[in-house]
């Protein structure tokens, strides 16, 4: 309910902006595209990631969140006319998923380990990765299909369709009626309010607007940065633990994504079977 409140209220605001500048209106494919998008990006991948934070602590997810590249070079090497991916890419994605292993650690699939909430939550791993994946479909697809020539306006379509179906979920899991109005503190309001301007009027505007000029492998290297800030405030701001082995995963996962995001992939188009 909080992250479909947040997109619908930015989507609202950007989506009004851009009709009194007299944009274009947009047609029933360009709708059906960012409807499209708004699923894949806000549903699927900040929906997950809202999720799974109820169980997992906020600098581990975005350790998670950080396999986004991987998903990237591999959609990018199977859909139509792909690339295929270099030697410096398959050894990231093997280093990565070692990283992974790491950081989600053995006690993570044991269920009484993991339910007394010492390491991370299978649950939660799994849903976190379901969620970059659906991250990078959306990313892929917003770069071959039709959308309105203002990136603010397809942005403002994209979060009004993503701010709703979000909010239709929270009904399907019967948020708002466990809802309490009274138990809203000014806190959590003005958390409210940074998502919205900070990470959605700012933050997710410029992705989209970077996925219009730039490749998806270039853009998703965000997901490198998200990790070293998420675990350090994580740490300094909400007094999550900071272990051995986080760091030892952290190391491992951002020096993969890095090989893969900088290894120039191969210039043959990938072969039909």
């Amino acid at each position: 309910m909080m992250a479909g409140s947040r997109f619908l209220m930015s989507g609202a605001i950007l989506f009004g902006w851009s009709w009194i500048r007299g944009s274009e209106r947009p047609s029933r494919l360009q709708w059906r595209n960012t409807l499209i998008i708004g699923a894949c990006l806000l549903v699927g991948g900040n929906g997950a990631v809202v999720w799974a934070e109820r169980i997992v602590p906020s600098g581990l997810a975005a350790l998670m969140v950080a396999i986004l590249p991987f998903w990237i070079a591999i959609i990018e090497w199977l859909r139509p006319h792909g690339k295929r991916p270099s030697k410096g890419v398959i050894i990231g994605l093997i280093v990565g998923l070692v990283g992974l292993v790491v950081l989600i650690g053995p006690t993570a699939l044991n269920p009484t380990t993991a339910a007394s909430g010492s390491g991370v939550r299978l649950t939660g791993a799994i849903v976190l990765m379901l969620g970059s994946l659906s991250w990078a479909l959306g990313s892929i697809f917003s770069q071959h299909t039709v959308l309105p020539k203002s990136a603010i306006l397809a942005t403002g379509m994209e979060m009004l369709g993503g701010g709703v179906m979000l909010l239709i979920v929270s009904v399907l899991f019967r948020e708002p009626m466990h809802f309490d109005l009274a138990g809203v503190s000014a806190r959590s309001i003005g958390g409210l309010l940074y998502l919205t301007t900070a990470g959605s009027l700012v933050g997710f505007t410029a992705y989209i607007w970077l996925l219009g000029h730039q490749p998806p492998s270039r853009v998703s290297t965000y997901a490198y940065v998200n990790p070293v800030v998420a675990v350090f405030l994580g740490w300094a701001l909400a007094g999550e633990a900071l272990s051995l082995r986080t760091a030892i995963a952290a190391a491992i996962i951002i020096g993969a994504v890095a090989v893969i995001t900088t290894a120039r992939s191969s210039s043959h188009p990938l072969e039909a079977a």
